[in-house]
């Protein structure tokens, strides 16, 4: 019942609309109306800029991480990352934004960081790395993915972890999979916030 119970809130956190609330509050746009229509902080950046991507960003994983430790904070022994499930399918299909929300990666994150940091900080410098260099945020994403479940094998040790990042990585790789079509095509848009606008 502790786990019903627990990936039930985390499901509600999960759920809570960042990128939709900070749009709608700070700017009178709704950012599923607007370029892919998703409530992520990809999409916000796109649309709303980098204050409000980066706020959404942060919202996001914070989600992650805080539906992760809530068994901690009430004084429950449980599986962490079992209940930090719970948030990211909220934040895919959230209750709040008719069952359509983001791409799981920010709050995927954020439950990392909840159960293992240094594997946390890992993944964060290899999307960093593969953002900067390549200009992609949803190529970042899905390597970011990736290696995640490799250094887990090696940092971790456990099993259970390391099976959770791969469903996680194949998750996210198969909401990108439109993603990985452009980027082949070579139609995929560059972050705008690092790339020169040489129009002026």
């Amino acid at each position: 019942m502790e786990y019903v119970l627990f990936i039930l809130l985390a499901y509600v956190i999960g759920s809570i609309p960042s990128a939709l609330i900070v749009g709608k509050v700070g700017y009178n746009i709704d950012v599923r109306e607007h370029g892919s229509g998703n409530l992520g902080a990809t999409n916000t950046f796109r649309i709303l800029g980098k204050k409000a991507g980066t706020i959404v960003l942060i919202a996001d994983i914070l989600k992650g991480t805080i539906a992760t430790i809530l068994p901690v904070l009430f004084g429950f022994d449980l599986y962490l990352l079992v209940i930090g499930l719970g948030a990211v399918i909220g934040h895919v299909y959230p209750v709040f934004a008719r069952f359509k929300g983001g791409k799981a990666v920010a709050t995927s994150a954020g439950i990392i960081l909840g159960v293992n940091a240094l594997l946390f900080a890992i993944i964060i410098a290899s999307f960093v790395i593969v953002l900067l260099v390549s200009k992609y945020v949803s190529l970042a994403s899905m390597t970011a993915g990736v290696v995640g479940v490799v250094v887990s094998i090696f940092i971790a040790q456990d099993i259970v972890l390391t099976i959770v990042l791969g469903l996680l990585a194949i998750f996210i790789l198969y909401k990108h999979r439109q993603n990985i079509v452009r980027i082949i095509r070579r139609e995929e848009p560059k972050a705008s916030f690092l790339v020169k606008n040489n129009s002026r």
